[in-house]
């Protein structure tokens, strides 16, 4: 498998879940300013919609979006237990935090790195994800993760997304049990070794 990715972006999702499963992987680099590959292919001509993550299986079918590309990870190794079964509550419950963070979170990131937009924009997107980011840390009282004493692939996601806080400046101080889930995500040696190899750490 192939996963075209840039450096810190939401790709590290996916990327965290190759590591965690031990799934053998190429990483190519896209330049989202220019949509060049690394090695200077279009990234256009590869995945129409110009932005990552995309994950090319071995078959050459690409398949694209965050929440999608570690459903199916998950399912390639179900024994690992990222991802409960199809059919369950349980995996209804982890999908339901994927479809959170990425429409109520990660979205709302997206002014905060847009230099185009405005200062009410951007106030009124932190105002949004202060919000947000209260829910989780009371979702996460009493728990290591989102779903309870288990990693998930929606762990890794809310991991990425609240590792952009340190580039956008955000304190989480007001949220400290976010703040620890995040340090307890950060010590697990699959995260650690996708942060290595996107130059993180």
């Amino acid at each position: 498998m192939k996963l075209y990715y840039a450096t810190g972006a939401c790709s590290l999702s996916p990327h965290i879940v190759l590591c965690e499963l031990g799934l053998p992987h190429e990483l190519v680099k896209v330049e989202l300013s220019t949509h060049l590959t690394a090695d200077g292919q279009d990234y256009t001509a590869i995945n129409a919609k110009g932005y990552v993550p995309a994950l090319q299986l071995d078959d050459g079918q690409l398949l694209t979006e965050g929440p999608a590309i570690v459903q199916y990870l998950a399912d390639q190794k179900p024994a690992a237990g990222l991802l409960p079964p199809a059919g369950t509550l349980e995996r209804a419950r982890v999908q339901e935090w994927l479809t959170f963070i990425g429409t109520e979170l990660h979205k709302n990131f997206s002014p905060l790195f847009n230099p185009g937009a405005s200062a009410d924009w951007k106030a009124a997107a932190l105002a949004n994800i202060e919000r947000r980011f209260g829910f989780i840390e009371k979702a996460l009282a009493g728990r290591d993760y989102l779903t309870g004493g288990a990693f998930c692939v929606a762990d890794a996601y809310l991991f990425t997304v609240v590792n952009w806080t340190r580039f956008v400046k955000i304190d989480l101080a007001p949220w400290p049990t976010l703040a620890a889930f995040h340090q307890r995500v950060l010590a697990r040696p699959g995260v650690q070794a996708a942060m290595r190899a996107e130059g993180l750490i």
